[in-house]
């Protein structure tokens, strides 16, 4: 988990994007000097949940050599 840490000040004047880095899984410090002293944390009912399956029909064709090697990268697959 990535960690951000910011000053008190830096906390009030810009709350709302720490906010939205904590939504998006940052570890959020706020330090007073070079003190950490407070975690700002998300609820838990707030946290997103992964749900298996949401991609489905995302891909609407494929090709049938899709997997084949690149003819550019054949040097590097010797």
């Amino acid at each position: 988990m990535e960690t951000l840490q910011v000053n008190i000040h830096e906390a009030k004047t810009q709350l709302s994007k720490l906010i939205q880095e904590a939504l998006r899984g940052k570890e959020v410090i706020i330090a007073r000097g070079n003190q950490p002293v407070v975690r700002l944390d998300v609820l838990p009912e707030v946290r997103s949940r992964r749900k298996i399956g949401n991609a489905k029909g995302l891909i609407l064709s494929m090709s049938h050599d899709f997997d084949e090697p690149l003819e550019d990268f054949r040097d590097y697959m010797e």
